[in-house]
């Protein structure tokens, strides 16, 4: 849709100018020039701008930045971010950023001239600022057979004018009062499309964590009567103040040359009158960055705990006089609740509502942000992420051990949006068991602020944030510009160096190497100040505690909630006497590679196996194909183009078809995926290593229950952990072979108990959402009421033991009924002689049947007609 609403954007002529000669734009040389990474050495050493990073202002005070990006190949992204936005409206303009939006882009003329080209556009509104943008090709497909030429990339003129004038008419814009009329209705249709129980939580979160301010109550969408009201020269005067030049920034990255992107922004802007008068930066965040909204906020922990003041660059601080307190603090209209045991006022607030389907708790502290300039802020801004890995995975492992929540993280992220650090604890669970859910997330937390990481959890994640930078240089601007121009606009607007990648990882790997544990261990306390002392009078208090829950659970029983009883629940979590983390012992491999060393040879060629011209199809493909002994399928290719990066797929036929067909419980083959993903021990190894294995690796797994297989997809990067083991496809193969191997994956009940409640949550969440309730019914209908092929309901899932997923699981873990796929940027003859050697080794189950699913076994759908 054009334009944004939910408290952020909806995760949407005059006659031509005559145009004098340009004189040369006064260019911002980058910080340093490309430099050798040992003057990255120096502690106090300024990083270095992206070599190729392009950054001017044309006469009319318009500012550009240029990105040169590789990838998509023939293809270029230009934004135009006007800095004004909903928390800019005055009372009495509530809603009218979004509608200027709609008018000056979405009726365009110019804009229309890139419709049939391929390209996109489309514009948002958000708190601090509007952005207009346009994603093209760079040459207009020729008219005749303009699909083939666009695909073959035979074009015609040049699309970059094209969209450049589409966003210059932006800034000067026509409004007839039909086209404003027309998106006033656009815009009031919007409204009531947003209008989900989702943008609602989002809402309530928003309101409480800002209360002091103009976020509460601004939010994009805007207030209905006020919309309905407005007359053309309302919206015409918003548009005039702040629809500038010298209050805009242009961006354009893409397969472009920057000195023809520059020349051509001159001539599309340069008509653009300066503006006559000057534009004023008013006393709050937005004199630490013109791209934050103009607010302050109540800063919790750190340097300015409990203060509004703004800081600026270089150390200066702009302190709130009395005055733009009153202008910019508002009375908060989400009332504090009183600690109970210091009588401290924490801001806490419960949303409950019949459309929720979980019960969400949300603890924030908000804090300035910190450009990023130099190698020693780099260091502090590596230190958190570490701290943050660390944390999660803890969460991770303890959301395993025992089934509270469904979803559970801790993250510390610069929200330019907002004009502010926001440090946030988030989770969602159940509601019947809220309080344990939310002791225990506190608990947690609490845990790594008082006593910070072991030295092997430094180890491990500094080596992974190394090896996440490594991929990252690896692509180079292999990045799509959607991503690389996300980065970007975050990266300028919170004031960060943009560095290339090559220069990024140098400057990772100097910080992680010059990190201790006692510094980390610090900025861990530092982080979590506002959780470590809760309760302390004198301490940092957190900016806001919420929770959304439903009110009832689904048997109809009240959930018994209130935010003076949340906080008790909190607070008292957070003075329970907590022990430090011990060290655990992480394997560098699950096996040795002795262990599959004597495996059998592959019998006979691919092509005898699956015909000619199978295998002619696998080689033109450049697959590399084998059918070993024990039946398993191996499928291997090499995409040297997905830098140091790799994927495994091992597919078991049968899925929740089967279960009629090997004649297990209803629901088995379900609830027996999820139960293999909450598992993960391998005897000798617990579930707590195995996990902190993949984590040495960044290998991301993901088990899926589909009608017809069960799927376990594995993420990997390709080159060997820093911390010293198999490489990432090797690792993966292990882990497949113990999957596999009979009587080497634990089924342990604590992982079924798990898998079965969180599948009963999931089933609950989706039938209680119009979406799933309406996909149920019609699947009903379809299919004949087939219980295999609809959800699992609570009485069925209670029904299951251990014994029957585990029969269903194994029957479809037979080597001969799986196909193991590998591809990424890896060696395939290497790689394929690693899969024969960890999956050949492994032998069918005892007894198992000649014929499996794999190869037609009669199954429920090939038994019997459809009902």
């Amino acid at each position: 849709t054009g334009g944004g609403g939910g408290g952020g954007g909806s995760p949407p002529p005059p006659p031509p100018r005559p145009t004098p000669p340009p004189p040369p734009p006064r260019r911002i040389a980058a910080r340093i020039a490309p430099v050798a990474v040992d003057t990255l050495l120096k502690p106090d050493a300024v990083l270095p701008t992206h070599p190729r990073f392009v950054k001017g202002t044309l006469d009319n005070g318009l500012e550009y930045v240029i990105l040169p990006n590789a990838s998509p190949a023939g293809r270029f992204e230009a934004h135009l971010e006007v800095f004004a936005g909903s928390a800019d409206e005055r009372e009495d303009q509530q809603g009218i950023a979004h509608l200027v939006e709609h008018v000056a882009y979405m009726g365009s003329r110019k804009r229309e001239r890139l419709f049939g080209t391929g390209s996109q556009t489309n514009a948002y509104t958000d708190f601090h600022h509007t952005v207009f943008y346009a994603c093209c090709p760079l040459e207009a497909p020729q008219t005749e057979g303009a699909l083939n030429q666009l695909l073959l990339g035979r074009g015609g003129s040049p699309m970059l004018p094209r969209a450049l004038d589409a966003l210059c008419e932006v800034l000067e814009a026509q409004f007839q009062p039909a086209r404003v009329e027309k998106e006033r209705a656009a815009v009031l249709s919007e409204m009531s499309m947003v209008n989900t129980i989702e943008y609602r939580v989002e809402c309530q979160i928003l309101r409480t964590l800002h209360a002091e301010n103009a976020l509460a109550r601004r939010f994009p969408i805007g207030l209905e009567d006020q919309i309905r009201t407005w007359t053309v020269d309302d919206v015409v005067r918003f548009h005039g103040e702040h629809y500038r030049p010298d209050n805009a920034l242009l961006y354009v990255v893409g397969d472009v040359d920057p000195a023809d992107v520059e020349a051509r922004i001159r001539t599309a802007f340069d008509g653009v009158p300066k503006p006559t008068t000057p534009n004023p930066v008013p006393p709050c965040l937005k004199a630490q960055s013109r791209h934050f909204p103009p607010v302050v906020h109540e800063w919790s922990g750190g340097e300015f705990d409990g203060r509004a003041d703004v800081p600026l660059a270089d150390g200066a601080v702009l302190e709130t006089s009395e005055d733009d307190k009153k202008r910019y603090l508002l009375p908060l209209d989400v009332p504090a609740v009183p600690h109970p045991a210091t009588g401290v006022p924490v801001r806490a607030h419960v949303f409950q509502h019949e459309l929720l389907q979980q019960f969400s708790f949300h603890l924030f502290a908000k804090r300035p942000v910190e450009a990023i300039t130099t190698l020693a802020e780099h260091r502090a801004a590596t230190a958190k992420r570490i701290v943050l890995s660390a944390l999660q995975v803890r969460l991770n492992v303890m959301t395993r051990t025992e089934p509270l929540f469904s979803f559970v993280e801790f993250q510390h992220l610069d929200s330019a949006r907002e004009a502010c650090a926001v440090c946030s604890l988030d989770m969602n669970g159940d509601a019947g068991r809220w309080e344990d859910a939310v002791a225990a997330a506190v608990r947690e937390t609490r845990r790594m602020g008082a006593f910070g990481l072991t030295q092997s959890e430094l180890e491990r994640f500094g080596a992974a944030l190394v090896t996440d930078s490594e991929q990252l240089a690896a692509m180079g601007d292999q990045l799509a510009h959607g991503e690389q121009l996300t980065h970007l606009m975050e990266t300028v607007a919170c004031d960060h160096t943009f560095m290339d990648p090559d220069t990024a990882h140098a400057a990772t790997l100097q910080a992680v190497a010059t990190l201790g544990l006692e510094e980390v261990n610090d900025v861990a306390k530092d982080l979590m100040a506002h959780v470590v002392d809760f309760g302390d009078p004198d301490a940092a208090r957190p900016s806001a505690l919420i929770a959304c829950s439903p009110a009832t659970l689904a048997d109809g029983t009240p959930v018994d909630i209130s935010a003076e009883k949340l906080l008790a629940v909190a607070a008292a979590a957070a003075t329970e006497p907590v022990e430090p983390e011990e060290e655990l012992l992480i394997p560098e491999n699950l096996m040795e590679r002795s262990e599959v060393a004597d495996a059998p040879d592959v019998p006979r060629s691919f092509a005898d196996v699956a015909g000619a011209d199978e295998a002619d199809a696998a080689r033109a493909l450049g697959v590399r194909a084998q059918k070993l002994a024990n039946g398993a399928r191996i499928m291997v290719k090499a995409l040297p183009h997905e830098a140091q990066r790799g994927a495994l797929r091992l597919t078991m036929a049968g899925g929740r078809d089967s279960e009629e067909a090997i004649r297990c419980a209803l629901g088995a083959a379900a609830v027996g995926a999820r139960t293999l993903q909450e598992g993960g021990a391998f005897d000798p190894w617990s579930r707590e290593q195995v996990e902190l294995f993949c984590v040495d690796r960044l290998i991301m797994v993901e088990v899926v229950c589909t009608e017809e297989a069960v799927t376990v997809d594995f993420g990997f990067p390709t080159p060997p952990p820093r911390t010293g083991g198999c490489s990432g496809v090797e690792a993966a193969l292990q882990l497949v072979h113990k999957i596999l191997m009979p009587g080497a994956f634990l089924w342990e009940p604590d992982a079924f108990k798990r898998a079965r409640i969180g599948h009963e949550q999931a089933t609950e969440t989706s039938l209680r959402s119009m979406e799933g309730a309406a996909q149920e019914a019609l699947l009903e209908s379809l299919l004949g009421n087939d219980p295999r092929f609809l959800s699992l309901g609570k009485g069925d899932a209670d029904a299951l033991t251990l014994e029957d997923v585990q029969k269903c699981m194994l029957a479809q873990l037979d080597p001969k009924n799986v196909e193991i796929s590998v591809v990424g940027d890896l060696d395939a003859a290497e790689t394929e002689r690693l899969a024969v050697a960890y999956v050949g080794s492994v032998p069918r189950p005892e007894g198992a049947p000649e014929t499996t699913l794999a190869d037609g076994a009669p199954t429920a759908t090939n038994a019997r007609p459809p009902a």
